[in-house]
């Protein structure tokens, strides 16, 4: 009887062993001590692997987030105005030649009552879209051209460099040569100043793609235009966003300059010929007025369709980590 109990637990005891935690891996790992240890490892190892392509970011409040990118800019504004405001007080030029800024600020809040300031804005933006759009469209077509035909590159390449390093202002005189006192004069400087930095951006673009990109492309099918398409361009983005970036920079220099130059009642009043009204009846505040305007809507347009552009491509490529 008794030896009949020791075998039936034998069997039972030898049912649990092989139960449904035997069939399993973790029932395996757990009966075998280097099984354990090996997935131990394992999961370490993969752990690892995961924190080194992830960045743990902790989520900061929208106050300190904006108070971290708006004070120093903002202490940088406040101490040009104080040197600039020092500057007028112990008259290191006569009032007359260096107002205050209260003055400048003054002059800004006539031409805004005199509902004008915003029509000045409006002309020299809408212009310096349309040359720039259509320095866009003309400055790929030679970038891809210049980029993958060699003949074509050693022509015209070094003539791209050296159109990009000529001050736009030079090309004003033969402008108005050619096109006379009119809108076509405006947006011929613009296109000659802003196509070369985007072609060459392109171009620089093209010359850092990976040969196993382009190779992987031509396997796949995608050559002629769905290669421009799906391999060249998304793949010189970062370049080519550069460029794009220099190029209005390009073109809105090219347009300031154009409009300083270019007047005629016709063609209407951009901030370029504000700051040349300004400069004709000698009013100082009038003209730092102008230029003022001027560097404000450059550096808006940069930060406000650039930058985000750029940021997004660049940490889409894991070229920008947040920290």
């Amino acid at each position: 009887m008794a030896s009949t109990e020791t075998t039936s637990a034998t069997a039972t005891a030898g049912e649990a062993d092989d139960g449904p935690a035997a069939d399993t891996p973790a029932g395996a790992a757990a009966k075998t001590p280097v099984a354990r240890d090996t997935a131990g490892d394992l999961a370490g190892l993969e752990a690892g692997l995961d924190a080194l392509e992830s960045t743990v970011v902790d989520r900061q409040p929208w106050l300190r987030t904006l108070a971290a990118k708006a004070f120093p800019p903002l202490i940088a504004i406040a101490i040009v105005l104080g040197l600039w405001q020092l500057a007028y007080h112990f008259q290191l030029k006569p009032h007359y030649l260096l107002p205050s800024p209260v003055d400048v600020a003054r002059s800004l809040q006539e031409k805004w009552l005199q509902g004008t300031l915003l029509s000045y804005v409006w002309t020299s933006i809408s212009r310096g879209a349309l040359g720039f759009l259509a320095s866009v469209v003309i400055g790929t077509l030679l970038g891809l051209v210049v980029a993958r035909v060699k003949a074509v590159r050693a022509a015209i390449g070094p003539i791209l460099s050296g159109l990009q390093s000529l001050p736009s202002v030079a090309w004003v005189p033969a402008a108005i040569i050619w096109f006379g006192l009119s809108d076509a004069t405006i947006y011929a400087v613009v296109l000659l100043g802003a196509v070369p930095s985007i072609a060459n951006g392109l171009v620089a673009g093209v010359d850092q793609i990976s040969p196993l990109y382009l190779r992987a492309g031509r396997t796949i099918g995608a050559t002629g235009l769905a290669g421009v398409r799906h391999v060249l361009l998304p793949a010189s983005l970062p370049g080519y966003i550069a460029g794009l970036k220099q190029g209005w920079a390009f073109s809105w220099r090219s347009l300031m300059a154009a409009e300083l130059i270019v007047n005629a009642p016709d063609l209407g009043t951009g901030l370029g010929q504000l700051l040349e009204q300004g400069r004709e009846i000698g009013d100082m505040s009038w003209v730092l007025s102008a230029i003022l305007l001027i560097l404000i809507v450059g550096i808006g347009i940069e930060l406000l369709i650039f930058a985000p552009i750029e940021r997004r491509v660049l940490r889409s490529r894991g070229l920008l980590v947040k920290s």
